[in-house]
């Protein structure tokens, strides 16, 4: 992924309004972020601990979605496994994020959801550049090539469910 600066950032959201976008907040280290490492750029927000966003490319734009998930906590011995980057963790590693659609859906409240790794690393997991506290990643025949497309498509396909 390309570098990006916090007016790219914020430009960026899809579904939410320019007011909330302009107030939403942007992390600090940009500079410091493994950009040649991410598919997209994914952060929690620390005032506000059900609200996480995600910046992405998509047919040559950025797109940023405002993403919520339920702050309840599940016992460590349960597992659940990442819709996008297919990392297992255990507790509460993985939560369902959902987002209000694009346009007239959203704003009429429809949304839609996606089980993802509740720290949003999935690029970094995917690349072994991190690793879950207590679960794993499964051992693959695909490639690390492979394994960015499959997780980028997932993506993909989510995005694609924001606008339809």
């Amino acid at each position: 992924m390309r570098p990006l600066t916090e007016q790219d950032i914020r430009n960026s959201f899809v579904n939410c309004s320019k007011g909330e976008a302009k107030r939403l907040p942007v992390p600090r280290d940009l500079d410091e972020r493994p950009w040649d490492d991410l598919d997209f750029l994914g952060w929690r927000d620390p005032g506000a601990p059900d609200r996480s966003y995600l910046v992405t490319e998509r047919d040559g734009d950025l797109v940023g979605i405002a993403l919520r998930f339920p702050s309840s906590r599940r016992g460590f011995l349960h597992r659940s496994m990442c819709s996008l980057c297919l990392t297992t963790h255990r507790g509460g590693g993985v939560s369902l994020m959902t987002a209000r659609k694009a346009g007239a859906a959203g704003r009429e409240g429809n949304s839609v959801g996606v089980y993802m790794c509740t720290d949003l690393a999935c690029s970094l997991y995917v690349r072994g550049k991190k690793a879950p506290d207590s679960g794993a990643r499964f051992e693959e025949s695909l490639t690390l090539e492979e394994q960015i497309a499959r997780a980028t498509g997932n993506l993909a396909a989510f995005l694609d469910k924001l606008y339809a």
